[in-house]
């Protein structure tokens, strides 16, 4: 590596890697993830110094400068309690590249801008997506969902853009979704069932956080309102990558999603 990573490099080899914690700590603050990533497999020390502290000058530094001020200072991560989690969501956010060409991701790295255009159906695809493990995710809606606002998840072949206003998201066999404004859950162009499965389940309010659980052991996808677990949406996933998506149809209207990490089972 060059720079403050060959830095690092150098001191491993030598009796550097030896230093004190406070020290390292104060080296490894100025490396990007990928070098960090190396240096956790360099010794038991680096790796302690690392992810010992999810709080420490390493994680608060690189959150400083990957993250934007508004993310930082606003109420978007404050359910991502540590700096190292709020670094892990924004590279697990909306991606720029990976979305209809309708809309983009605003300056707070997080929150997808739908633009006014008429008669088309516009999503958007995360930058990483899952095929092992459990992972868990808030997304809410600021401003109108309009006729269609489909939550839920993607395959990389997934289209992100279509004629007309439709729930994109569950129009085919690559994606799974559930349409917040009829509750409705949606797979392969049908409806498979409205979700919750309870009467007269409450509407969608604008600015309420759904937490997204996907389980990729269990092959399930499952919804949070709140502190309420909703319940199981979509079982037998297929062992594909699937990554977080939504769909949109409004003008205007604003979709934020941030990724939590592995779920807290109540």
């Amino acid at each position: 590596g060059s720079g403050s990573g060959g830095a690092a490099a150098a001191a491993a080899g030598g009796p550097g890697w030896r230093l004190p914690g406070r020290v390292l700590e104060l080296v490894f603050s100025y490396l990007e993830l990928r070098e960090l990533r190396s240096c956790a497999l360099v010794c038991k020390l680096w790796h302690r110094v690392l992810h010992g502290d999810e709080n420490s000058e390493v994680w608060r530094s690189l959150a400083a400068r990957c993250l934007a001020e508004e993310a930082l200072r606003t109420d978007i991560l404050c359910n991502v309690p540590t700096y190292k989690g709020k670094v892990r969501a924004f590279h697990h956010a909306f991606s720029t590249n990976d979305c209809s060409r309708n809309v983009y991701i605003k300056k707070n790295g997080f929150t997808l801008h739908r633009n006014p255009i008429a008669q088309s159906t516009d999503g958007a695809r995360t930058k990483i997506g899952f095929s092992e493990g459990r992972h868990a995710w808030e997304v809410w809606w600021e401003g109108p969902l309009g006729t269609v606002a489909v939550i839920g998840i993607a395959t990389k072949r997934a289209a992100m853009q279509c004629q007309g206003y439709v729930a994109l998201l569950g129009s085919d066999d690559q994606s799974w979704g559930w349409n917040l404004v009829d509750n409705n859950l949606l797979h392969n162009g049908e409806v498979n069932g409205s979700f919750p499965q309870c009467n007269n389940a409450p509407k969608y309010q604008i600015g309420e956080r759904i937490r997204v659980i996907l389980d990729m052991e269990d092959k399930t996808l499952a919804f949070e309102r709140g502190y309420e677990f909703l319940g199981v949406a979509f079982r037998g996933l297929p062992k594909v990558c699937l990554y977080p998506a939504v769909s949109a149809v409004y003008g205007n209207t604003e979709v934020t999603l941030v990724y939590l990490g592995k779920p807290l089972d109540g």
